[in-house]
């Protein structure tokens, strides 16, 4: 399959409410992941290893870091004939509105798709986390002569009710969609009957050729897995192509501690593949220094500087400082955007406020500590079951964690 034929269109997301405060001063797939990496790396990095050489993200809310980050790291040379782009929302006479979901998005950008030239269209999320050759996927798109093919993961009936399940024939067909059905109507949507992982979950990624796409969307409709695509299935050619590896949808607080924790801990995914890494932006930070620190089972990115500290189960990100006699467990931390001066240091003292980071003393258990905040010394966050969402003026509860917003300050010897 050529694939210079495929554009990848990769969906900015909402408002991203459910990874609130993650989401408060950028976008979903600007959010920091994995220690070095923005979530926007993930697809980008995939149609890349896959030779779609034109990418193009749609964006609408908190787009400044987005940019930003794509400006910097993906530019690419006068010698190919490919690009990465931004498509943010804008008025047009044709249209005044915000993106009112995927399918409107993809509706408002139909000038821009249609001016790439290319035949199919490739429709992805932006904050997903997998690896994917999407020539394979094209190629049963093409081989199938199917109008639509969606990309599907078996699911196990514990998980099915939380994605929208596609029932799928034996030659590829889907003859049936239920979005998060109840368990009551589950028997009915088994596509594998006697699997351990019986139901199909729709992972939100689809190929259309450009034509039908724009025929599609000339129909009423804001969503492709609402509208769009049960609709399609009353006229046309709905294909399922079974994806078996790792895929992860990173839509909520819970599921991103959960799925970065699993980083450091397990090797479900593997970030260490030489043959298709994932890219960022290239920092040319110097190696961490650790000055008696014990690590187990860390994620740890370069440009750190840690003291006699206790690490584990944790990920640890980019630029972190973390002082002595420090315990972290279970958590999360984003890191820094730049190292501070020794000047900016004194002035943080004169106004009692502690540098970014974490100082000395601190515990902290079971929390994400976002990018920039700065954790003052004998702080404890501690880890409490079944501890209800709630809102403090420098740090949120969220699915029973203890969320520290970008930049906020947790004062000395705060207990939360």
């Amino acid at each position: 399959m050529m694939m210079n034929n495929v554009l990848g269109l990769i969906m900015g997301g909402g408002r991203g409410t459910r990874l609130f405060p993650l989401t408060q001063k950028r976008s979903k797939p600007a959010v920091p992941f994995a220690g070095k990496y923005r979530l926007i790396d993930v697809p980008i990095s995939n149609c890349m290893h896959s030779g779609i050489e034109k990418i193009a993200i749609l964006t609408q809310f908190n787009s400044v870091s987005l940019h930003r980050h794509i400006f910097r790291t993906y530019r690419r040379d006068m010698f190919t004939d490919g690009w990465v782009q931004i498509w943010a929302a804008e008025q047009t006479p044709k249209s005044t509105g915000w993106y009112q979901g995927t399918a409107d998005a993809v509706r408002q950008q139909l000038v821009e798709i249609k001016s790439s030239g290319t035949k199919y269209v490739l429709i992805l999320a932006g904050d997903h986390l997998y690896r994917m050759d999407y020539r394979k996927f094209v190629q049963y798109h093409v081989d199938t002569k199917a109008d639509i093919t969606l990309a599907v993961q078996p699911v196990d009936a514990r998980d099915a009710s939380s994605f929208g399940i596609l029932k799928r024939s034996q030659d590829g067909d889907i003859v049936r969609f239920t979005e998060k059905p109840p368990a009551d109507i589950l028997g009915d949507l088994a596509s594998r009957p006697g699997s351990d992982k019986p139901f199909m979950a729709s992972m939100g990624i689809y190929v259309f050729s450009t034509d039908l796409l724009s025929e599609l969307l000339s129909a009423p409709g804001d969503d492709f897995g609402n509208d769009i695509i049960p609709e399609a299935m009353l006229n046309h050619r709905v294909k399922g192509y079974v994806f078996d590896g790792y895929w992860a949808d990173i839509g909520t607080i819970r599921r991103f501690y959960e799925v970065s924790l699993e980083l450091a801990t397990t090797r479900h995914f593997e970030l260490n593949n030489p043959s298709q890494p994932i890219y960022t932006n290239a920092r040319f930070l110097p190696p961490t220094e650790l000055q008696g620190a014990t690590l187990s089972q860390v994620l740890l990115a370069e440009g750190c500087n840690i003291g006699n500290a206790e690490i584990s189960n944790s990920v640890v990100g980019i630029r972190s400082v973390i002082g002595s006699d420090v315990v972290v467990r279970d958590t999360v931390m984003m890191g820094a955007d730049y190292y501070e001066t020794d000047e900016q240091r004194a002035e943080n003292r004169q106004l009692g406020r502690p540098d970014i980071g974490v100082g000395n003393g601190s515990i902290i258990e079971s929390a994400i500590l976002d990018s920039k905040a700065r954790i003052g010394r004998n702080v404890h966050i501690r880890c409490l079951p079944d501890r209800p969402d709630s809102d403090d003026e420098n740090w949120v509860v969220r699915d029973g964690l203890v969320v520290v917003p970008k930049s906020a300050i947790i004062p000395d010897n705060t207990v939360i």
